[in-house]
């Protein structure tokens, strides 16, 4: 079997095995899990070492006939672009399968299951080069985590998990339309003849309207982004991992890989009004997350206000059009994407906190704690870690995305990058504001005496994850060097008119 395939379907088949061994044999069934998720990322490292970063072209390449009726084909393979978010969906489940080990109880084989298969689908998600195989991968995915919040999640499971399911299933329909209007021009579900198929402005302008449906839901961007926070709120704590680490990074690339090469002429016309909501997400949506109560709730809203730097910096491209400034387009770009995958490290991280809380006092209230570092000292030193990472601390992975983007944003206008930088100070006020109530001070509530500090299993998850987050932070070189080619074969792209 092709690295590809093999990347998708052992964790898929590896999902249908754990359930074969069910819940009776519970510990059984979670070292399996664990152990084929270690092999997968294991294998994904091989994407990794064998790239070659001087090519922009696809690697990895697996092309078969599928579909002969309709042209589809069973193809895959792998750029700059789509690589470290393979890789970023292997480490995080792990981590995730890890983090589930003792606090699921209830069916444990379906929940490690759930999430080696939605794995599986993912990847598959992000190295789909045929229009249909993307889409079935695309809403296939949605099947495993709208289980995991509607099985395992909260008291209000139910309503978040069928919201979250219809916003991000309607969104996707208006996508399939433009694919199909696409094959039926141009004869072909390839992605890559999708980028060069010749279309009209109004053409384009439809079409760049149904992808941004469903991608922006993804994301998610204002104003589509309502369904966030119930999702976190009630979805247990890996769910919120996932879906914050992995599943909103879908709707950027998708932007990525189809918005910008597929319609250059409608991305540059309407890049103003994704740059003026992505603004709005990153500002209105951090003093929104300034007034929240429950800890996953802000990092909700934090997540959003954070992802709205990734659409500033893809649809800052109309920056290359402006004398001396295309370099700002091009770092703009490559902002999104480190700015991608350092979220995906600091969100798994946020969330794995909160949850280490939740499993001791069962709250996400922040007025039920106070003064965890008398009782959880190395707890603390890494949730304070964190945090300040959030907040897009010098030396962290928060900061690195973030400051291209800044950069980028400043070349086309200095408002711009004032309101960007925005997040920077209230960023730092809600997430120092948690610390505070939180963490620092005399211990306020009896029962915070009794937690206990991180055990073995709980205390390696969050240490790899710090070293992710400052490894990144001083230097990222090793993550922007391997997307550089393919962002600036897509920037030509880009800017390349089909009118």
């Amino acid at each position: 079997m092709e690295l590809l395939s093999l990347l998708i379907w052992l964790p898929i088949l590896g999902g249908i095995f754990v359930i074969l061994i069910g819940n009776d044999r519970a510990d059984t069934a979670r070292w399996v899990s664990v152990a084929i998720s270690i092999l997968v990322f294991v294998i994904s490292l091989s994407l990794y070492t064998e790239f070659d970063s001087t090519t922009h072209l696809m690697q990895f390449e697996e092309k078969a006939s599928w579909i002969s009726q309709f042209n589809i084909y069973y193809h895959l393979g792998v750029d700059g672009i789509s690589m470290p978010l393979i890789i970023l969906t292997t480490f995080s489940t792990i981590l995730v399968l890890a983090a589930g080990w003792e606090v699921i109880q209830t069916r444990p084989a379906h929940y490690m299951a759930a999430f080696l298969m939605m794995e599986g689908l993912i990847i598959g998600v992000f190295s789909a080069l045929d229009a249909i195989l993307f889409y079935a991968f695309w809403e296939a995915s949605l099947i495993p985590m709208l289980l995991i919040i509607g099985v395992w999640g909260g008291d209000n499971r139910v309503y978040a998990a069928i919201k979250f399911f219809l916003y991000t299933f309607l969104g996707s329909v208006f996508m399939l339309v433009s694919l199909i209007y696409m094959y039926n021009k141009g004869g072909s579900f390839s992605i890559l003849d999708m980028h060069n198929l010749s279309l009209t402005a109004t053409e384009q302008a439809w079409i760049f309207w149904a992808f941004f449906m469903a991608f922006a839901v993804k994301v998610p961007m204002f104003p589509v982004h309502t369904w966030l926070p119930d999702a976190h709120v009630q979805a247990p704590t890996g769910g919120s991992v996932i879906l914050a680490a992995i599943m909103l990074k879908m709707g950027g690339y998708g932007f990525f890989r189809f918005s910008l090469p597929i319609t250059p002429d409608a991305s540059l016309e309407f890049s103003e009004i994704v740059i003026i909501l992505s603004l709005i997400a990153i500002v209105y949506i951090g003093f929104v997350a300034l007034v929240q109560r429950d800890m996953k709730k802000l990092i909700a809203y934090s997540s959003i206000s954070h992802m709205g730097f990734v659409t500033l910096g893809v649809f800052a491209l109309f920056l290359a059009y402006q004398p001396g400034a295309a370099e700002g387009a091009l770092l703009g770009l490559e902002g999104a994407m480190v700015q991608m995958i350092s979220h995906g490290f600091i969100s798994a991280a946020m969330f794995l906190v909160v949850g280490v809380l939740y499993d001791r006092l069962h709250s996400r209230e922040i007025s039920t704690y106070g003064g965890v570092i008398n009782s959880m000292p190395k707890f603390t030193g890494f949730a304070v870690l964190f945090a300040m990472a959030n907040a897009g601390l010098p030396g962290t992975s928060g900061f690195v995305g973030e400051f291209m983007v800044i950069l980028g944003a400043v070349q086309a206008n200095i408002w711009y990058a004032v309101l960007a930088g925005t997040t920077l100070i209230v960023g730092a006020a809600y997430t120092l504001w948690m610390v505070k109530r939180v963490f620092w001070g005399a211990i306020t509530n009896p029962e915070v005496s009794t937690m206990s500090d991180l055990n073995a299993r709980e205390f390696s998850i969050l240490a790899v994850l710090a070293v992710a987050v400052i490894a990144m932070g001083i230097y990222p070189q090793p993550v922007i060097e391997v997307m550089q080619v393919s962002i600036e074969h897509l920037l030509n792209q880009a800017l390349v008119s089909k009118l």
